[in-house]
């Protein structure tokens, strides 16, 4: 039977951690994860965790302890947020390229400058080319779920790559609401320990981030990349495992809400989700055939999942809550490119929405799919993202002059 309780969501995390085992934790605080790794603190100081806790001096550090760690053959952990996450980046890339498994929480906050503490995915979104699986989760119970699946997932034999479950800082890492949690006997079964079939030892010396040359260093990028691949599936099928253990379906790569019939689809992630919901649901009992397709593996990215539920659609409108400078968003970078050149393919509206916190609340969400209706009708798409909330007012003399939003 399981126990549920009314608790943080950074909270729910660190049960998650627990109950998945780690043998080396690393830490180094920054808001707004810092709970995750201070109630793990205080689980193995209370005895009710048997674990090497590592307090480092940076992030840079404490991503290298996890995979050095990894590396030895232990499970390993961490969470960072930001800057932190940022610096993390050379060690991650290093560790993708080893194929050393681990689990990172990178609770979603904006990259300075300017310094803000809100949320975004602009710091997780920075690492999607760095060989690490990123999911993204709506709710604190779908944050410890997938969580105790990520340790799977990572440690599965062809994958082998470390694991980054991302979840919006402050509204979830810092909310309360039900978690319900597994026994530690369901989760032991899931999750067997981790035996590696290579690892680190004096008694037989094996090699890790050796010299590459141009004749093999293609093969090892590739060897990743087909990983992910490989990945797709083993994912859906890990999920679906630990679903019917939990009685708790949160979908497969993604979560296709009422898209079948849909004219208009939202794409989109994290957090915000949950309000996109309750707006298609307005909507629906209006009359609207709208629907959302929620991203919750980001990479490797699901496009033929996503092709399956937008073949009817007239319009795909994407909710980007990052941005790459001079271009657009990230995940709307991704589909355009997987759409183009295939006959019948819908529209996208490129939406940057929620950056540096700025509220996804209801009117926000309606007044994206209207203009999602404007680009239906026009049968052009818009030559540059449409920044939903933006303050013209309050932007430098002459930017008024920019095309933001144009059609054609």
């Amino acid at each position: 039977m399981q126990e549920t309780e009314v608790l943080e969501g950074s909270e729910a995390v660190a049960f998650a951690v627990k109950a998945c085992r780690p043998q080396v934790i690393s830490a180094y605080p920054i808001s707004p994860q810092t709970h995750i790794v201070e109630a793990l603190a205080r689980m193995i100081a209370d005895g009710e965790m048997d674990s090497e806790y590592v307090r480092v001096e940076s992030e840079f550090s404490a991503a290298s302890v996890i995979s050095g760690a990894s590396a030895a053959g232990s499970r390993s952990y961490t969470a960072s947020s930001s800057q932190g996450l940022l610096l993390m980046t050379e060690v991650l890339y290093a560790s993708a390229g080893m194929r050393l498994p681990f689990v990172i929480t990178g609770v979603n906050r904006a990259i300075s400058v300017p310094i803000s503490i809100q949320v975004d995915h602009q710091d997780t979104i920075s690492l999607r080319d760095s060989g690490v699986i990123q999911f993204y989760v709506e709710s604190s119970q779908e944050a410890y779920d997938t969580h105790i699946a990520a340790f799977k997932i990572a440690e599965d034999p062809g994958i082998l790559l470390p694991v980054s479950v991302c979840m919006d800082g402050w509204i979830l890492t810092h909310s309360y609401e039900r978690v319900s949690f597994l026994e530690q006997e369901e989760v032991d079964r899931f999750l067997p320990p981790f035996k590696p079939k290579n690892f680190l030892d004096v008694n037989d010396p094996k090699s890790w981030g050796s010299y590459a040359e141009e004749d093999v260093l293609m093969e090892f990028k590739y060897s990743i990349h087909r990983a992910m691949q490989y990945g797709k599936e083993r994912i859906k099928e890990i999920f679906s495992e630990l679903a019917t253990i939990t009685g708790r379906d949160h979908g497969g790569l993604i979560e296709a809400y009422r898209t079948r019939d849909a004219e208009v689809i939202l794409v989109a992630m994290g957090s915000m989700v949950g309000t996109i919901k309750e707006a298609i649901d307005k909507l629906r009992s209006q009359g609207q055939r709208v629907g959302l397709i929620k991203i919750r593996c980001y990479r490797p990215f699901p496009f033929e999942d996503i092709l399956d539920n937008i073949k009817v659609a007239k319009v795909v409108a994407v909710m980007d809550a990052n941005f790459s400078m001079g271009s657009e968003g990230a995940l709307g970078m991704d589909l355009k490119a997987k759409l183009c050149g295939r006959r019948g393919a819908p529209l996208v509206l490129e939406c940057v929405a929620g950056l540096g916190g700025r509220e996804v609340n209801e009117k926000r969400v309606l007044e994206i799919v209207e203009r999602a209706r404007e680009v239906e009708e026009s049968g052009l798409p818009l030559d540059e993202p449409y920044w939903a909330g933006l303050r013209p007012e309050i932007l430098p003399e002459g930017a008024e002059n920019d095309r933001q939003g144009k059609i054609g």
